[in-house]
This record gives structure tokens, C-alpha cells and sequence, in this order.
């Protein structure tokens, strides 16, 4: 009797040795498998456009000084309709036209380190500004204001506050096409990669579309806009 119990624990025994053997032998390859699934390829895609900007803000910025104050604002307004008077005759719209208020200095209310008097008490900035969609019109008229400065309109500009600024605003129509080329190119970069690499591509596991950049092409031309987007996608491998 003990001799057969002795032989039913070894049976027993073996049984739970070939299942754990088993078992481990499953789980491991189980293992390569994930493992052998879980290999993958990361691409980028570029989508890179040329447009023209479509809105164009120009602040024209003139100076004025006297020593009357009451003189120097009938100086400014005169100055402003005279500029208003030029863009309108050029084709700028009458609604395109806004003009902002006068910034005086007076400059006896200043501290200086000596007692000389300055020629003339007050000084005046006014910018009178055009927002339009007519770039081609504003941009031509850029090049005759000297036309006003032979009226004796002093203009000013080299500050942040008079530089052109050009706008554009219509990104929302052709992100779909750009998002679509940058994705192209992200999987013909992975197709190459999978080919070299003697693998099959698969689906995509993770995509990530990056943010939309506007600058100007270079600074001799900043009404034409360059746009751009890079989108990052990962792809599964197979053998």
C-alpha cells in the first residue's frame, strides 16, 4: 500500500512537471509574439505651402510740433484729411480707414539736466491706419507717400508701432489638404523604412498632428506667407 501511494505521488508529481513546462513554454512564446507585435516605427511627415497673405494692416504715422496747442491739433486734422483725401483717391476704401488719437508731449512739463528751451513746446504723434483685404493697392500706394511730403507732412516710421503687418486668416481652409500631404509623406518614409528593414508595415498604433507655423518667406517679401506642419506617426511592424 505504501509502495503505490509512493508511485501515485511520483505520477502526480511528473503530471505537474510536464504542465509547468508547458505553461512556461506557452507563456514564453506568448511573450515573443507581444513582443514581435509590439514593434513599431515613428515618422514625420512635413507639409510645407506658400500663400499670400490676404489682410495687410499699414499705420501711416506723421509727426507735428508748435508751440500753440490749439494750432498744432488744426495742424493734425488738417494733415489727416489730407492722407485720408490720398488714400480714398487711390481706391482704399472710406471704411478701411481708421485714425487713432493724438499723442502729445509737452515739453516743458520735462526734466532736464540743463535750462535750454526747446524750439517748440508741444510735439504731436498721429497714425492714421488702413486695414484692407486689397494688398495689391495698399502695397502700391506705399511707395508714393512722398507726394504728401512735399505738402509738408513730416511722416515717421522705424518703431514697432509703424511697421506693416500682413495677415493670413484663411488657415482653417487648407489645413485639411496640408494635413493630408504631411500624413502621405510620414507613411511613404515608414514604407521605406519597413522595406529596408525587411519588415511589413502595419496600422497605425499613435498619430500626433503638430502645430501650424505662419512666418513670412523672407523679409523682403512678408506678404507672402509660408505655412507649415509637421505630423509625427507611429506605425506597427511585422515580419
Amino acid at each position: 500500500m505504501q509502495t503505490a501511494g509512493k508511485a501515485g505521488a511520483f505520477i502526480l508529481g511528473a503530471f505537474i512537471f510536464v504542465g509547468l513546462s508547458a505553461l512556461g513554454y506557452l507563456l514564453g512564446d506568448a511573450a515573443i509574439e507581444f513582443k514581435q507585435y509590439d514593434r513599431s516605427v515613428t515618422v514625420k511627415g512635413l507639409s510645407e505651402r506658400e500663400y499670400d497673405a490676404n489682410v495687410v494692416i499699414w499705420p501711416i504715422q506723421f509727426s507735428a510740433a508748435g508751440n500753440d496747442l490749439e494750432s498744432l491739433y488744426d495742424l493734425l486734422e488738417e494733415n489727416t484729411s489730407k492722407i485720408r483725401t490720398f488714400l480714398v483717391t487711390n481706391g482704399i476704401g472710406v471704411e478701411e480707414v481708421t485714425f487713432s488719437s493724438p499723442a502729445i508731449t509737452d515739453k516743458s512739463a520735462q526734466q532736464y539736466g540743463n535750462n535750454a528751451r526747446p524750439e517748440f513746446r508741444y510735439t504731436a504723434f498721429q497714425t492714421v491706419t488702413v486695414y484692407s483685404k486689397n494688398i495689391h493697392s495698399v502695397r502700391s500706394l506705399m511707395g508714393s507717400l512722398s507726394a504728401l511730403g512735399k505738402q509738408g507732412i513730416v511722416f515717421t516710421g522705424g518703431n514697432y508701432e509703424s511697421q506693416t503687418e500682413y495677415i493670413f486668416t484663411r488657415l482653417n481652409e487648407v489645413k485639411p489638404e496640408m494635413i493630408e500631404e504631411a500624413t502621405t509623406k510620414a507613411r511613404e518614409v515608414a514604407e521605406k523604412f519597413a522595406s529596408d528593414s525587411q519588415s511589413r508595415l502595419g496600422k497605425i498604433k499613435r498619430a500626433s498632428q503638430g502645430q501650424f507655423s505662419i512666418t513670412a518667406r523672407d523679409k523682403n517679401n512678408p506678404h507672402i506667407k509660408k505655412v507649415r506642419v509637421v505630423s509625427t506617426v507611429e506605425y506597427y511592424l511585422s515580419d
